[in-house]
């Protein structure tokens, strides 16, 4: 068995709560925020699962931003 350490973003969106895994390019959503982090976990245990080599980027020190976007 392997363990990885992941870092994940969580937000209300609407009536939803999304949680996104940094580290690996999935997402999950449900109506509670534990419960979005939970889907996210099996949908990344299910990934793992039928990867053996999953790319795994390291993310440090993960900071939220905000900035005004201009665009046409």
């Amino acid at each position: 068995m392997k363990t990885v350490q992941i870092n994940s973003a969580v937000w209300k969106e609407s009536d939803y709560f999304v949680a996104q895994c940094l580290n690996v390019d999935i997402s999950s959503f449900c109506d509670t925020k534990d419960g979005a982090l939970t889907n996210l976990q099996e949908a990344l245990e299910l990934c793992f699962e039928d990867n053996a080599h999953p790319e795994i980027i390291v993310i440090e020190k993960p900071e939220i931003v905000d900035f005004t976007l201009t665009y046409v």
